[in-house]
C-alpha cells in the first residue's frame, strides 16, 4: 500500500520531555473506517518538533514527579512525507505494541527505585526513631511493615529483570513486561504509603523525603498502560497457553 503525503490533526496529552523534544513518534488513525480492525488502522510516524503546526503547550503541574517536563502538543494540519512512515502504512498498531514491550520494562525499573528508596528511608528511620525505650523497627508492627516492603520489593526486582532480561536476548517478554510493570508500580505505591505510616506525623511533613516518594509514586500505576491494562494483557498471555 502506497503512502502519500498526509495532514496531520488532533493532539495529545502527558507528553514526558514533550518541551525538550527535537521529534515526536506519533500514531495516529490513517484508515477512516471506524469499523477497520486496530492492527490495519494506524500508521505510526515521525514529525518534526518544528515542522509548522506543531504547537507545544505548557508544563502541567503535577501532583508528583514534577522534574518531568510533561506537556501537551498539537498537530494543525501538520504535512508528514512519505519518507517520515516507521514500519508499514497501517502497522502503527504493531508497532506501537514492540515499543511497550521494551518500555514498560524501563518503567518497571523507575517503580523498583522508588521501592527501594522508600524501604531504605523507612528502615534508617526506624533505627533513629526510638519509642518505649527502644527503636522502633524492634517492634513488630513496624517490623513486619519492613518485611513486607522488602518483600515487594525482590519480586518485582525478580519480573522486571526477567522482562528485560528476556528482551535482551531476542524472546517475546510481553507476559513478564506487563507483570513487572504492574507488580512494580504496586510495590512502589505499597512500599511509599508504608513509608509514609513508619515515619507517622513526620511522614506528612515536607520537611522528610517520604510524602514526596508516596506523590511520586501514584503515576506508576497510570503511564505506560495502567494497571487494569497490564492486567488485561497478563490474563490474555497467560490464557494463549491453554487455548
Amino acid at each position: 500500500k502506497q503512502w502519500y503525503q498526509r495532514r496531520v490533526r488532533g493532539g495529545k496529552m502527558w507528553i514526558t520531555n514533550c518541551g525538550h523534544a527535537n521529534w515526536f513518534f506519533v500514531f495516529t488513525r490513517s484508515d477512516p473506517n471506524p469499523k477497520a480492525p486496530a492492527g490495519k488502522a494506524f500508521t505510526a510516524f515521525v514529525v518534526d518538533a518544528d515542522a509548522p503546526g506543531v504547537t507545544v503547550g505548557r508544563k502541567e503541574w503535577n501532583m508528583g514527579q514534577r522534574a518531568s517536563d510533561t506537556r501537551g502538543v498539537t498537530f494543525d494540519d501538520v504535512v508528514v512525507p512519505s519518507e517520515n512512515v516507521v514500519g508499514e502504512p497501517g502497522g502503527g498498531f504493531k508497532v506501537a505494541m514492540r515499543c511497550f514491550d521494551k518500555t514498560r520494562p524501563t518503567v518497571g525499573a523507575m517503580s523498583l527505585g522508588l521501592a527501594r528508596r522508600a524501604l531504605d528511608e523507612a528502615s534508617k528511620y526506624s533505627i533513629e526513631r526510638k519509642t518505649m525505650g527502644k527503636p522502633i523497627f524492634m517492634h513488630q508492627a513496624v517490623s513486619f511493615m519492613l518485611a513486607d516492603m522488602a518483600m515487594r520489593y525482590e519480586l518485582a526486582k525478580l519480573a522486571v529483570w526477567r522482562s528485560c532480561t528476556d528482551y535482551d536476548e531476542g524472546r517475546r517478554n510481553t507476559y513478564y513486561a506487563s507483570i513487572g510493570k504492574l507488580y512494580g508500580a504496586i510495590a512502589a505505591n505499597k512500599n511509599a504509603s508504608d513509608a509514609v505510616q513508619v515515619f507517622g506525623g513526620n511522614g506528612y511533613n515536607k520537611d522528610y523525603p517520604v510524602e514526596k516518594l508516596m506523590r511520586d509514586a501514584k503515576i506508576f500505576q497510570i503511564y505506560e498502560g495502567t494497571d487494569q491494562i497490564q492486567k488485561l494483557i497478563i490474563a490474555r498471555e497467560h490464557m494463549t497457553r491453554f487455548l
